[in-house]
């Protein structure tokens, strides 16, 4: 069967992957010039199913009212005319309930293990070295209230079988050693040890590369989709702006893109671009860098090594589709990130980035068909992607398939919030 994956980012390389391996002809359509170079550009690198909450929770409503008047908060809400954003945010509050909180982290805390786990055999089969980092990662608290807090609701994340644990600062400093000199700076941390951290673009192009020369996986780039033609219940081709892609299935991988293009096949996605900020630092000379990733929670910073690079990421603002960025957006995150590891990198030489995240409120992304029989969905992953990727495409290459995926989709299926 000929399948169209339309989008290259993390998520349409590892679908492209997965079809692919089970013997159907796979074209990548992408309106850029190289896989992962919209939100797999530059993200945080983690792959953490120990950060799997859900953003929808009680305290969500009082923190986006406050960032109204506080451009340094991590979350920002800045309103507009968008319609969408406003119906998304009606049904994000809707999921701000503790009941609500408690089951959307508990279905993205399974599907990140899943995904996990195939990452796993991903890597084993391919041997892509993406600067992949394993032992764990540290979320660290500065006071005493948060860390409590943070202990407290990683029960919920425990109870589904992740080992994941406080430990004290001393403990945290003898894990990862750049943290001793800084320890007095926090009260204590949560630790993951089999969460992980690698460069997701790193990791989605050399997969590109694998798709092509193992399996024979076409990648149209500079292709952008303008629409569809349908018949008989079908999408029988999309019309792109260098030409037309006939195929027998499409699946749409296009994160914050794809409400644009389902609305003209009759499906309204609950999808907003969330816009994050990241800086990546040369490692040089003596620098300190942390032997693990993490989060520093108070602030809602997460840091990574790839290399000799050293990546910084924050904040979570409701901006519409606009990715400028300017060097002043970046003080808040690299005050608090050098705060903790003042020599992990070369600060004098920074590499800004802005991207947008494809969020759904209920925080867990979308699988399943919609009016067309033939037109499968995997996108809306949101902040946590690249964790979610390679589960997310062997669950869309088992739903084509017609068999059971092996985790339970119950509330990440199209139609649980969708208006047709």
């Amino acid at each position: 069967m000929k399948i169209a994956v339309l989008g290259a980012g993390v998520i349409g390389v590892t679908t492209a992957y997965e079809l692919a391996k089970d013997g159907h002809e796979v074209v990548v359509i992408d309106r850029l010039p190289d896989a992962a170079s919209e939100t797999s550009f530059a993200n945080a690198g983690l792959v953490a199913p120990g950060h799997a909450y859900t953003w929808a929770s009680p305290r969500a409503p009082r923190i986006l009212l406050r960032s109204l008047m506080d451009e340094s908060a991590a979350l920002r809400f800045k309103p507009s005319l968008d319609p969408q954003l406003w119906w998304w945010t009606w049904l994000f509050l809707k999921n701000c309930t503790a009941e609500a909180a408690k089951i959307n982290t508990k279905r993205k805390v399974h599907l990140c293990m899943y995904s996990q786990l195939q990452l796993d055999g991903l890597i084993a089969e391919t041997g892509i070295n993406h600067h992949r980092v394993e032992g764990g990662l540290l979320y660290l608290y500065r006071s005493q209230e948060s860390f409590d807090r943070g202990a407290k609701n990683s029960s919920i994340l425990s109870d589904e079988g992740l080992d994941i644990r406080p430990v004290s600062a001393e403990e945290a400093a003898r894990l990862d050693p750049a943290l001793d000199p800084v320890k007095a700076k926090f009260k204590g941390a949560l630790f993951c040890p089999s969460d992980e951290s690698g460069d997701a673009r790193v990791f989605t192009q050399e997969l590109a590369r694998i798709c092509t020369e193992k399996y024979g996986v076409e990648f149209r780039y500079n292709s952008e989709i303008l629409g569809f033609d349908t018949a008989g219940g079908k999408v029988t081709a999309a019309r792109l702006s260098n030409g037309i892609v006939s195929a027998d299935t499409f699946v749409m991988c296009l994160g914050v893109f794809s409400p644009q293009l389902s609305k003209q096949l009759g499906t309204r996605l609950p999808i907003y671009p969330i816009k994050g900020y990241s800086v990546t630092l040369p490692v040089e000379g003596s620098n300190n860098a942390p032997r693990f990733g993490g989060v520093d929670e108070d602030n809602l910073t997460a840091y990574a090594r790839f290399g000799d690079r050293f990546r910084v990421t924050a904040t979570a603002e409701f901006a519409g589709f606009d990715k400028s960025h300017r060097p002043s957006d970046y003080s808040h995150m690299l005050k608090s990130i050098k705060e903790l590891f003042p020599d992990a990198a070369n600060y004098d030489k920074p590499d800004y980035w802005a991207g947008l995240r494809p969020m759904t409120p209920e925080g867990t992304p979308i699988f399943g068909r919609g009016k067309f029989d033939n037109l499968y969905f995997n996108t809306g992953h949101g902040h946590i992607g690249w964790t979610m990727s390679c589960g997310s495409g062997r669950i869309t290459a088992d739903l084509i398939a017609g068999k059971t995926p092996a985790i339970d989709l119950t509330g990440m299926e199209l139609g649980r919030t969708v208006l047709h």
